[in-house]
């Protein structure tokens, strides 16, 4: 099928779906950026916040929750590497001051974060050193391993990986995203907070009677850290993500250190399930498709093969934590492609 009928019907089916979860009230609305090297398309339905006042659009700003690991974590670290900062291989005690004989996640390689293999505590709670004398990655170091080597998702390591990036560029996750999405001729992908309005999505009314998390992160821990973290705090745009995923795409098909990354990332390197592996930070189908998901109701998939991809943002988590239609949603998206 050629690149234009394939946009047009991927674009037709995702409407269908996404109009049943509004109509279903499974998600107040949604927008959906369907591409190929040479075609785009937009498709949007409902609102943008379960009031029904303003329509979903290409520009609406989505909370993109976990997808901020493979849209921000993901290229500053290849970035990182690019520029010889950092080794994918090496503990990480050799960018952080602290001794390893006393802190067990200091043998943490990049890699295994980025591959969710590296032992850290899979449950974070970064409240619980509000007020202590430690530096939030000391403490997460500090912290012993809990089993090494098998897939397991874990937030921690790219919290852990933000704060290192940080460290190692002297500058903000914030400061540092903005600097690669300008570099990339992408607007529309950044750091909260957002200024509450009609161009913003909100997410969780999690006190009956109260207002929704509207233009700050919905990630607990991305909150308690100023909304600002390695695996969770970022908005975004299907219009800039549509932009972002193009520029992916052209990056690696070069001959430079960066494409050479996200080719590797590209790559199986471990086993998650019958029917997915993990690469670096993408997961990765064995029928060709690289894919990520965030907790709000959000996906990115890339099909490099063919240079495809497709944009899916909902605020799904508006009706509650059970997400009910996100599945089948998702498996609408997977499937356009074969």
């Amino acid at each position: 099928m050629s690149d234009d009928a394939w946009v047009t019907t991927t674009a037709d089916t995702l409407r269908r779906a996404l109009q049943s979860m509004v109509d279903r009230r499974q998600s107040p609305g949604a927008v959906a950026a369907i591409g190929s090297a040479t075609e785009r398309a937009f498709v949007a339905v409902g609102t943008t916040a379960v009031d029904g006042r303003h329509p979903a659009t290409p520009a609406t700003f989505y909370d993109i929750a976990s997808l901020t690991k493979v849209v921000a974590t993901w290229p500053l670290v290849g970035r990182a590497v690019a520029d010889q900062l950092v080794d994918l291989d090496t503990p990480v005690a050799a960018y952080f001051d602290v001794d390893p004989g006393t802190h067990p996640g200091a043998a943490v390689t990049l890699r295994q974060v980025l591959t969710h293999t590296s032992g850290l505590k899979p449950s974070t709670r970064l409240d619980r050193y509000i007020g202590g004398d430690r530096d939030i990655a000391e403490a997460i170091l500090a912290e012993p391993l809990d089993g090494a080597g098998g897939h397991r998702y874990i937030n921690r390591g790219f919290i852990l990986t933000g704060l290192l990036l940080e460290r190692l560029r002297g500058a903000t996750l914030g400061e540092l995203l903005d600097a690669h999405t300008s570099e990339l001729g992408t607007r529309g992908i950044t750091y909260g907070p957002l200024a509450r309005g009609p161009k913003v999505a909100p997410t969780e009314r999690r006190l009956v009677g109260g207002h929704p998390v509207h233009g700050t992160a919905h990630d607990e821990n991305a909150a308690t850290l100023g909304g600002m973290a390695g695996h969770a705090g970022v908005f975004a745009t299907a219009d800039a993500l549509a932009d972002y995923a193009e520029a992916i795409l052209r990056t690696r098909d070069t001959a430079t250190p960066f494409g050479a990354y996200v080719r590797a990332s590209w790559q199986p390197a471990v086993r998650v399930d019958e029917r997915t592996h993990r690469g670096l930070a993408w997961l990765l189908t064995d029928t060709g498709l690289v894919y990520h998901h965030g907790f709000t109701g959000t996906s990115l998939y890339f099909h490099p093969v063919t240079g495809r991809y497709l944009v899916l943002l909902t605020n799904a988590i508006a009706y509650g934590r059970a997400r009910p239609g996100l599945t089948e949603t998702r498996k609408v998206a997977a499937g356009v492609f074969g």
